[in-house]
Parts: C-alpha cells; sequence; structure tokens
C-alpha cells in the first residue's frame, strides 16, 4: 500500500530526501535520515539493485518510499530534477562522474536547487588515483591502517562484517555531514557538495589511536596493545559450553572487582607487571573455561566488574537491559534494531516497512507536487 509521510516523527520532520538507489552505506545513510523523520523518496532503477534480496526484507528501506525512474531514458533524469527542485538533500552513491552523465550530477543538480545539499558516498572519493576503481569495504579499512589493527597478534587480520568501513566510516559520516551542510544551507541560502569517502571516515576513526601511537603507548603491530586485544583484561575468553564473556576492567576498582569475582585476586595483586601478563591471561583464560556463559553471567550480574556474555544476532534482542530499553523492536513481523538516538521532544520510531520498489508513486506525486512521475496513459 502506498503511504504518505508521517508528519510529526523525528527531529527531521519536514526534511525532504531524494534517494538515487544504490548498495550498502547510501541507503543505510539515507535509513538514518529516515528514521529521523525525514521524508526520504527513493528512485530505484527498472528491475531493481541485483543483489538478489527481496525487498520487503531489505530493512536499510524502512521508513521511505519509492519510485522507479529510468536515468538512461529520455525522461528519467528530468523526473529526477522535478523531485530536486523540491528537496533539501540528495544521496547518492555511484562511481564519480556517473551522476553527471546520467544528468544529474551536483552542477545539474544545484542549478534547478541553490539551496540543495548534494552527498555523495564513495570508497574512494571524488579524487585521487583510485577514485575510478572499485572497491568494497575490506578495501578501504585496510588500506587505512584500520583493519591492521583487528585481530590476534600471529592470525590474519580479522573482518569486522562491513560495519567499520562502509557503515562508520561512511554512512555516518555522510549523515553527519549532510546534516552541518544542511544547518548551512538553511542558514546562508547556499548549498554544496559533500564529499563522503570511507577511506576519511575510516581513517578519521582512528583519530585517537593516532595519537596514542605518537605519544609512544601503541605500537603498531595488531594484538599488542591495551585496547586491541593484548591486554590480558581487555579481550575475549571461551567458557566451558563453548560461549565467550568479554572482559574489560580497565580501571583499577574495577579490575579489583574482577579479579576478586573470578578467583585470582591473590596470585595477581599487580596487573601492570607487563612480564606476567602471558601468565594472568593464561589463568584468567584458565579461570572461564571452568563454567558456562551462562554460570559466569551469573557470577558478574549487577558488578562494576565490566564482563559481559557475547551474544549473537538473535540472542541480543532477548538480553533484559535491551529489551528494558526497546533497543529492538518488531514491525512487520521482522526483530531490526530500533532507531537511535533518542530525543525527548521528538520521537523517532519504526513507522513503515521497507520500501516496496516504485510502490509510492501516486503519493509521491502528489505530496511533492510532481505530476511528471505519473505514468503516462496509453491509448
Amino acid at each position: 500500500m502506498a503511504k504518505g509521510p508521517t508528519p510529526g516523527h523525528g527531529p527531521l520532520t519536514g526534511v525532504r530526501v531524494v534517494e538515487l538507489a544504490g548498495i550498502g552505506p547510501g541507503p543505510f545513510a539515507a535509513m538514518l535520515l529516515a528514521d529521523l523523520g525525514a521524508d526520504v523518496v527513493r528512485v530505484d532503477r527498472p528491475g531493481g539493485a541485483g543483489l538478489g534480496i527481496d525487498p520487503a526484507d531489505d530493512l536499510t528501506n524502512r521508513n521511505k518510499r519509492s519510485v522507479v525512474l529510468d536515468l538512461k531514458s529520455d525522461e528519467g533524469p528530468a523526473r529526477v530534477l522535478d523531485l530536486v527542485e523540491r528537496a533539501d538533500v540528495l544521496v547518492e552513491g555511484y562511481r564519480p562522474g556517473v551522476a553527471e552523465r546520467l544528468g544529474v550530477g551536483p552542477e545539474a543538480c544545484l542549478a534547478r536547487n541553490p539551496q540543495l545539499v548534494y552527498g555523495r558516498m564513495t570508497g574512494w572519493g571524488q579524487d585521487g588515483p583510485l577514485a575510478d576503481r572499485a572497491g568494497h569495504d575490506i578495501a578501504y579499512i585496510a588500506l587505512t591502517g584500520t583493519l591492521s589493527m583487528i585481530g590476534g597478534p600471529d592470525e590474519p587480520p580479522t573482518v569486522p562484517a562491513n560495519l567499520v568501513g562502509d557503515y562508520a566510516g561512511g554512512s555516518l559520516y555522510l549523515v553527519v555531514g549532510v546534516l552541518a551542510a544542511l544547518q548551512h544551507a538553511r542558514a546562508h541560502g547556499e548549498g554544496q557538495v559533500v564529499d563522503a569517502a570511507i577511506v576519511d571516515g575510516a581513517a578519521h576513526l582512528a583519530t585517537m589511536i593516532h595519537g596514542m601511537l605518537a605519544a609512544g603507548s601503541w605500537q603498531d603491530r595488531r594484538g599488542t596493545n591495551l585496547l586491541d586485544g593484548g591486554c590480558p583484561f581487555y579481550g575475549t575468553y571461551a567458557t566451558s559450553d563453548g560461549g565467550h564473556m568479554a572482559v574489560g576492567p580497565l580501571e583499577g576498582r574495577f579490575y579489583a572487582e574482577f579479579a576478586r569475582l573470578l578467583g585470582i585476586a591473590d596470585t595477581f595483586p599487580d596487573r601492570w607487571d607487563l612480564a606476567r601478563w602471558d601468565e594472568l591471561r593464561a589463568a584468567v583464560t584458565e579461570r572461564f573455561l571452568t563454567r558456562t556463559r551462562a554460570e559466569w553471567t551469573e557470577v558478574f550480574a549487577g558488578t562494576d566488574a565490566c564482563v559481559a556474555p557475547v551474544l549473537s544476532l538473535t540472542e541480543a534482542p532477548h538480553h533484559p537491559h535491551l529489551a528494558a530499553r526497546s533497543t529492538f523492536v518488531e514491525h512487520g513481523g521482522r526483530t531490526q534494531p530500533a532507531p537511535a538516538p533518542r530525543f525527548s521532544a521528538t520521537p523517532v520510531s519504526v513507522r513503515t516497512g521497507p520500501a516496496l520498489p516504485g510502490a509510492d508513486t501516486e503519493a509521491v506525486a502528489a505530496d511533492w507536487d510532481v505530476p511528471g512521475l505519473r505514468p503516462t496513459p496509453r491509448d
């Protein structure tokens, strides 16, 4: 069923966003804007994105509406520009130059709407020697040094799904850039282009680590530092049933409680004796293997020892704390993370399920006053 914009849901209510359909970080960034209340119209291509996922299950398209336009046709680019004229933001994730060749690049869009914020999401950025090359999350975080920090010291780097590059270094930086540019546009009447490159964002995420490296408190070798698993009281340990516990009592009083509850307080009173770190790690490993994950969870429950069970994706929604906060919600029979962050005056929510390609053409044509979106009647 076609749906209209829902008024009064989120701080971005009233903001209009055109999303040129893509995959990965662009759709996620547009979803975040939609979660915050923006009226996001996704311009889908005929035939879909080709990822093999049922559009009804693509949660990154929740809270959006969809129209289908062929940007390679004579009329497609003109209809996009009609939407742009009424929009505040456009989001696209093509390779550099593609939007320009299709007739919907920054020059054409800003000529039509000088206050438009034109958000560009790429891996390598709009310029530089690799700008025209293909790539994915793993290559972007590899080149920035970010991937080199993740994993054990004697193992290949561990791939952190596509969370660090695509979504943390990409989507979130695009959204920050878009919101900053939107503030400028509303204050000064001047739109602009936001160049969000995953390599830039992924590098920026490691700013604190670079500072520690410069200060000599971080070694440029993974699995040997305080926060990368090199420290025996900041890491994960297996339990007797094959589960894992996450341990992170960095502060002295928290470590004291951890050591007492684990039963090693008398054996390792000085945790900063680096010469005994291997011995401490072995002792912690041995202790955790004496009980199940559930048993250790009970031991550390209600304490400040900074220990938590490592839950799976399907287990996480049932944790009492996350359930109490409604960190996960169910909508349309699908359990999914709730919108974040939270707002006291303009609460956000999952208002609608994933936008189905073309399902909202009539509603968008009416709401945005773009009659050209409606199919031309055949004789």
